[in-house]
C-alpha cells in the first residue's frame, strides 16, 4: 500500500504492519509477526527493491508482532537491526516480559538477533527517532517528513485513534504523556501497526480529548 511516493505499508504484515521507506537509503520499519519473511521478500521484490538494498531494519519496540521477522530479514538483507537501549534486553531474552507478553513470548517464539545496535542519535538517515514509552519501557516512534510510524503508540480503530488496551501497556501514565508529547510535533499521517494509515486531521486533537476525560 503506497502512503506516499517511496513509503509504504506491507499488507504481507497486515494485521501488524511494517512500513518500508526509500530515501537515501532503504529502510524498514518492524517486520510483523513470526513467518512472514518470505511473503515481506517477495513484496519488497514487487516494489522493484531488492532485499540486499535494505540497509536498516529499525524496530519500535520489544514485542513479538513487531520483532518476528527480525533476525532472518537481517540475515537475507545485511541490514543493520537497530532498537531502543531499554528494550533491547528484551528481545535478546535477557529480561522477561511481563504479563500476557511472556505468553505471547512462549507462543510465538523467535529467533534473536546475533547482532542489535542501540539508537545513538536521533536520527537514522531522514528519519527522527522520538522515544515513546508506555506501551513498552522503550518504545520509540519515527518520524519522517510528514508521516509519523507510531508503532503501538496508537491504533486506528475504524478510523478513530486509540490506544491499545491497558493490559498490553508497560505504564499507563508514561503512554500518555508521549501521546501528549506527540502533538507538539507537525505530521499529515499517522501509520500504527495496528489498523490502516491515516490521515491526522483533528484526529489526535480527539484522541487528547478523550485520555483528558478518562
Amino acid at each position: 500500500m503506497k502512503i506516499e511516493e517511496n513509503v509504504y505499508a506491507l499488507e504481507s504484515t497486515k494485521g501488524s504492519y511494517s512500513y518500508l521507506i526509500k530515501d537515501k537509503e532503504t529502510i524498514l520499519i518492524d517486520t510483523g509477526n513470526p513467518g512472514k519473511v518470505k511473503n515481506i521478500l517477495k513484496e519488497i521484490e514487487s516494489l522493484n527493491i531488492k532485499p540486499k538494498n535494505i540497509k536498516h531494519i529499525i524496530l519500535t519496540h520489544h514485542d513479538v508482532d513487531h520483532i518476528g521477522n527480525a533476525t532472518l530479514l537481517q540475515k537475507e538483507t545485511g541490514a543493520t537491526l537497530w532498537a531502543s537501549k531499554i528494550d533491547i534486553p528484551y528481545i535478546l531474552g535477557d529480561k522477561s516480559r511481563p504479563g500476557i507478553k511472556k505468553l505471547s513470548a512462549l507462543l510465538m517464539r523467535v529467533k534473536k538477533p546475533e547482532k542489535i545496535k542501540s539508537y545513538n542519535d536521533q536520527k537514522i538517515d531522514d528519519i527522527e527517532i522520538i522515544p515513546t514509552p508506555g506501551h513498552t519501557p522503550g518504545h520509540v516512534s519515527f518520524l519522517y517528513k510528514d508521516i509519523l510510524f507510531a508503532g503501538d503508540l496508537v491504533r486506528n480503530s475504524n478510523g478513530v485513534l486509540k490506544k491499545l488496551p491497558k493490559m498490553g501497556n508497560s505504564d499507563e501514565k508514561s503512554l500518555n504523556e508521549s501521546i501528549f508529547k506527540m502533538s507538539k510535533y507537525s505530521f499529515k499521517w499517522v501509520c500504527p501497526a495496528h489498523g490502516e494509515p491515516l490521515e491526522v486531521k483533528d484526529k489526535w486533537k480527539q484522541l487528547l480529548g478523550n485520555i483528558a476525560r478518562n
